[in-house]
């Protein structure tokens, strides 16, 4: 069957495969794959909606045309699917080139693919191996081109630390690989963690200063242990004032559980994610009252 490529307003059928990049190699055994299942259900890059007024009059939503469309993201969804990274980076790249930054690629066209991905193995329309590489193969995108460009600094004082995670058996780590990514590249300090239990949590939490912790679930059955798992993050942190954030698909049509869970903050979409942790940590130093 042919395959068709449309690429900044270009349609070609058949493409040559361009030269594999180094470090592209996707071949994956059964137990590897079994292991990326981090990246296969439903939402994936936090789904956070502002639990409390204060960060959230603080923070404006600007009104503009989207630069990158519906449609074009219902055309690369399904090529993740066929071809290999090598020709999604040239896709991805045709992108970039007419303007789009990195964040809005981030968060215009790789977390929607990668929730519509989800949306293909729930529907059954694709197998776990055949979602599993596409969603392996937008993490390969997101670092070969975060290793292109330098991080934005911010200007003068040491850089904000955030941890995040999934909680405690909810795995969902490429959500967490796209907001870390988003947030190094604004100037913080970025830890993550994969798969993580939660005594590994909350030693990581005790040992090193955080100035945010997030923590996604998108599976109700983690809702009840992720108060307990908040309560215990903030006694055991070594930071007395650090500021948890939540996301998921749950917090995303059931905001208020931010609240009950015992969180600071939760907001729809990464990049507003980041402009709330840095109202977070303002308000904090500033001694306002966050919770």
């Amino acid at each position: 069957m042919a395959l068709t490529i449309r690429v900044d307003g270009h349609v070609a059928v058949n493409p040559p495969v361009p030269k594999r990049l180094p470090g592209f190699g996707l071949s994956i055994d059964a137990d590897r794959a079994r292991s990326l299942s981090a990246v296969i259900e439903g939402e994936i890059i936090p789904r956070l909606m502002v639990a409390h007024a204060a960060p959230l009059a603080a923070v404006v939503p600007i009104v503009s045309e989207p630069a990158i469309s519906a449609v074009e993201i219902e055309e690369f969804a399904p090529l993740v699917l066929l071809v290999e990274a090598d020709v999604l980076l040239v896709h991805v790249e045709a992108i970039l080139a007419r303007g789009v930054t990195f964040d809005t690629l981030l968060v215009e066209l790789l977390a929607p693919t990668a929730r519509m991905l989800g949306q293909y193995w729930e529907d059954d329309r694709y197998d776990f191996v055949d979602v599993t590489m596409g969603l392996w193969r937008l993490q390969e995108i997101v670092h070969e081109i975060s290793g292109r460009l330098p991080p934005e600094r911010i200007a003068g004082g040491e850089a904000h630390r955030a941890l995040f995670a999934a909680v405690p058996g909810d795995q969902h780590s490429f959500g967490t690989v796209v907001i870390e990514e988003l947030f190094r590249r604004h100037g913080w300090d970025t830890d993550r963690l994969c798969e993580v239990s939660t005594s590994e949590l909350l030693k990581r939490a005790a040992d090193c200063w955080f100035d945010v912790v997030g923590l996604t679930a998108t599976c109700d059955c983690n809702i009840a242990r992720l108060a307990s798992i908040i309560a215990a993050l903030r006694n055991v942190s070594r930071n007395p004032r650090v500021c948890i954030m939540v996301g998921g698909r749950i917090f995303s049509t059931k905001p208020d559980l931010a609240v009950e869970v015992g969180a600071d903050a939760t907001a729809p979409k990464a990049d507003l994610a980041l402009k709330i942790a840095n109202q977070l940590v303002v308000d904090r130093d500033r001694g306002v009252a966050i919770r």
